[in-house]
């Protein structure tokens, strides 16, 4: 099993420095006038988020790019997050455009349903789509205008500087982009595999696809042309299918990190998280069982079998194992370590990687028993119909 461990670890550490070099901020934007530019329009779709909306919104309203509005539409709250946004409306009527969310058809999932009826109010030439517990530095809408122009890209994705407060999230959240970043080159995303022979380019150029729901743009051209949201409309995990979506149709597109452009908070407590994660964790493996279970399987031995054989090894006397234990054990945490660095986060709990392993394959656990006795986690109130998606 170390061997399976150390294998899998050069792998993704060749991976992971590829996206050291390649996973990019988004440029700097250039000083221009509103004729010069296309206009943003900026969509949030908001369902009980009291905590959070407020300071989303007025991120988006101070955008200073010259050409923007900003619209959201408030999903049948059933929280205080309706008065919040009549409040935020009357702040800027020019601006800010608050809409009523209609009642969603048996077909859709909440979120697509959501985004959908945001494009259809939307005016903008560029939509930029955030969640409500995302907010923008003033400059990122010109950044992201900026690099769709400057790399001639109809779709652009950036992935959150992710804020962490309680104990578990700064066990768990780390986990997310820690797979991200030693699983996918960011230069595949962006450009096809030279390897990769032309005949099969088009078939799997959306193997190499990704998306974070929580910040994506898109020219308005291609969003129409692939069907918008209502192309995903059964998808639960939207954000990814939706990235597939612009590859499969030939459209260009762009993965950024969201250093000094945006911020996030996903959750803010361990029921949360649990909640979060539980609705779409089967659906990020397309809902294939047997993918699920071997994944599971390959972290259990990368990311945990090495602490135990340490411990094995050094009871046992057993000097070969012990420096493999060690060398997997080492990789792990230096991974870890420059991670913390990328994204401002303690370097303290990159030594907890295999708790957060353990995390997720408790949950697991919990996933495979709502899959096989069908059960309907929920969210916001909600509950998720995981059979829309398979």
């Amino acid at each position: 099993m170390v061997y399976i461990a150390l294998g899998y670890l050069a792998f993704t550490s060749l991976i992971f420095w590829m996206n050291v070099k390649d996973f990019k901020s988004l440029p700097r934007s250039k000083p221009a006038t509103s004729r010069e530019m296309p206009r943003v329009s900026i969509c949030i779709p908001a369902r009980n988020e009291e905590a959070v909306i407020e300071r989303s919104v007025h991120s988006a309203m101070e955008q200073n790019y010259p050409a923007i509005e900003v619209i959201v539409l408030d999903d049948e709250s059933t929280d205080t997050t309706p008065n919040i946004l009549n409040k935020l409306k009357n702040y800027n009527l020019e601006k800010l455009y608050v809409i009523k969310g209609k009642k969603r058809p048996a077909n859709w999932i909440g979120k697509p349903w959501a985004c959908h009826q945001l494009s259809k109010k939307a005016s903008g030439d560029v939509l930029i789509f955030i969640d409500a517990d995302t907010w923008l530095e003033p400059e990122t809408s010109s950044r992201i205008v900026q690099s769709m122009t400057q790399h001639q890209v109809d779709f652009i994705t950036v992935w959150p500087m992710q804020k962490l407060g309680t104990f578990w999230e700064k066990i768990v959240i780390p986990i997310v982009y820690y797979g991200l970043l030693t699983l996918l080159p960011t230069r595949y995303v962006h450009h096809k595999p030279k390897w990769l022979p032309r005949s099969l380019g088009k078939r799997f150029s959306s193997s190499f696809a990704a998306a974070c729901g929580q910040c994506m743009a898109f020219t308005r051209k291609a969003y129409d042309a692939i069907g918008g949201h209502a192309s995903v409309k059964s998808k639960i995990v939207e954000d990814v299918a939706l990235a597939k979506q612009i590859k499969r149709n030939g459209f260009r597109m762009r993965m950024h990190h969201g250093d000094h452009a945006i911020h996030c908070r996903m959750y803010r407590s361990e029921t949360e998280m649990w909640d979060g994660f539980r609705k779409n964790f089967l659906a990020l493996y397309n809902n294939s069982i047997i993918a699920f279970i071997l994944m599971a399987a390959i972290n259990l031995i990368v990311y945990v079998v090495p602490f135990i054989l340490l411990a094995v090894a050094a009871v046992t006397t057993q000097p070969f194992l012990l420096s493999l234990s060690i060398i997997a054990i080492v990789t792990i945490i230096v991974h870890r370590l420059l991670l913390a660095y990328w994204y401002n986060w303690s370097y303290i709990y990159s030594i907890t990687h295999p708790l957060g392993v353990l995390w997720f394959l408790k949950l697991g656990v919990r996933v495979l028993k709502d899959y096989f006795l069908g059960i309907s986690p929920r969210w916001k109130g909600r509950p998720i119909d995981q059979t829309k998606s398979r």
